[in-house]
C-alpha cells in the first residue's frame, strides 16, 4: 500500500509540443507536399533539356507501359495527385493516383512543334511564365556549380 502512495505522489510531465510535432509531420505527408517536391524533380528536368525536347513520363503498371507528355499536374489533399496530358497520338490522358503509388520515370520526348515557344508544365496551384522558368532554371543551375 505504501507503494501506492508513493506512485500517487508521481508527477507526470505534460507534452504539449507532441500534437503540435505530430500536425507538422501530417503536414510533410500531403499531396499539397509531395506536389511541391514533384515541381522540383520535373523543373530540374525539364531545365537539363534542349529546345526540341519536353518532359515525358513513362508509367509501368500491370504489364503495361504508357508514355505521355505532362501538361500539368495538380493534388487533392490529402493523398490524391493528377497527371493531365497526351500520349504520342494526341490521345488526351489524366492519371489520378494516391500519392503511396507514384512511380514512373521522366524522360525525354521530341516536341511535335519544337520552333513554337516551348511552354512550362502547368501546375495547377502554381502557374509560371516563360520567364519565369527561364530564372527558375538559372538558378537550379547556379546551385549545381
Amino acid at each position: 500500500m505504501d507503494h501506492l502512495l508513493k506512485m500517487s505522489n508521481l508527477q507526470i510531465p505534460q507534452f504539449k509540443s507532441i500534437p503540435r510535432e505530430m500536425q507538422e509531420a501530417q503536414q510533410k505527408e500531403l499531396a499539397s507536399e509531395f506536389y511541391k517536391q514533384l515541381m522540383h524533380y520535373i523543373k530540374e528536368f525539364d531545365c537539363s533539356l534542349d529546345q526540341e525536347h519536353e518532359v515525358g513520363v513513362r508509367l509501368v503498371s500491370f504489364g503495361q507501359t504508357v508514355q505521355f507528355v505532362v501538361h500539368r499536374i495538380g493534388y487533392y489533399n490529402p493523398k490524391i495527385i493528377s497527371f493531365y496530358g497526351e500520349t504520342a497520338d494526341g490521345s488526351k490522358v489524366q492519371l489520378i493516383q494516391h500519392v503511396n503509388q507514384i512511380s514512373f520515370l521522366l524522360q525525354s520526348v521530341q516536341r511535335k512543334n519544337p520552333a513554337l515557344p516551348k511552354h512550362p508544365i502547368g501546375f495547377a496551384h502554381n502557374q509560371q511564365t516563360p520567364q519565369e522558368v527561364d530564372q527558375a532554371c538559372d538558378q537550379s543551375a547556379a546551385t549545381k556549380e
